[in-house]
């Protein structure tokens, strides 16, 4: 008989805890950091880069995750940029998922500064199309002209908004509304990016299938704020809606109680 497989528990105190830390977690943006890179030879070589960990992708997730995606022919409705928000449930996977289900366009990713002082990788995120947070509010509108040019090009940009990792969480965890001034602000549609789990034969770790929902629009008859928790609650829905494909729980987050 086949042994059953128990989920590993994990408590949380808040949904913001953090399950996953880089091995420099407190890593600080150098002085003159480019959000916008204008030299010509770096773009090339960001392009190849980007092709060539496109290709790879493509080629390892279905083996190493065993990813599907659904439904990502509603993206195929939006010629020009939009955003694409996902939960946040795998450290490495997720930076390259938007580009897995989206194959017509480059994607950008926003991400914490800490993915940067990952050895080898973190290096190489920026021109593999990381647009990276900065951690002082001197340099926070570079990184928002940023977010603004890519789509303005008509680019993808992709957003966690839960912000912190929990690998193979099968619950979506509230997020605030407030990257979803980001659509708001350039008046472009988002779409839902949900990550679910499922069994996987000869395999203890589980499966991936990724279904995507939208296009979901600002509202423009509500006030800016109104538009920004309206796109949160229409997200959120259809994440939670999603989540109830997961058919296997490989750990279970449940709250600590004192």
């Amino acid at each position: 008989m086949k042994k059953k497989t128990t989920p590993t528990i994990k408590y949380y105190e808040s949904v913001t805890q953090d399950f996953v830390e880089s091995s420099n977690q407190d890593y600080k943006l150098p002085k003159d950091f480019k959000w916008i890179h204008t030299n010509p030879l770096y773009r090339f070589t960001s392009m190849i880069f980007y092709r060539f960990a496109s290709l790879l992708v493509d080629i390892t997730f279905p083996i190493v995750y065993g990813m599907k995606t659904q439904n990502k022919k509603v993206m195929k409705q939006v010629k020009g940029g939009y955003f694409i928000y996902g939960n946040h449930t795998q450290p490495v996977a997720d930076v390259f998922a938007p580009t897995y289900v989206q194959r017509r366009k480059r994607v950008y990713v926003v991400a914490g500064r800490a993915n940067l002082g990952i050895p080898v990788l973190g290096k190489l995120l920026p021109s593999l199309g990381a647009i990276t947070i900065p951690e002082d509010m001197e340099r926070l509108p570079k990184f928002m002209d940023a977010v603004s040019f890519r789509i303005k090009q008509g680019k993808a940009v992709a957003i966690y908004p839960e912000a912190h990792v929990w690998p193979y969480a099968t619950i979506i965890r509230p997020f605030p509304d407030t990257s979803f001034r980001f659509p708001v602000k350039e008046n472009v549609p988002v779409f839902a990016l949900t990550t679910t789990y499922r069994k996987r034969r000869f395999r203890k770790k589980p499966g991936i299938t990724v279904y995507v929902d939208g296009p979901f629009y600002p509202d423009e008859s509500l006030r800016r704020k109104e538009r920004q928790t309206t796109l949160r609650d229409q997200v959120m829905a259809a994440m939670k809606k999603r989540a109830e494909q997961n058919s296997y729980t490989f750990i279970d987050y449940q709250p600590k109680v004192n």
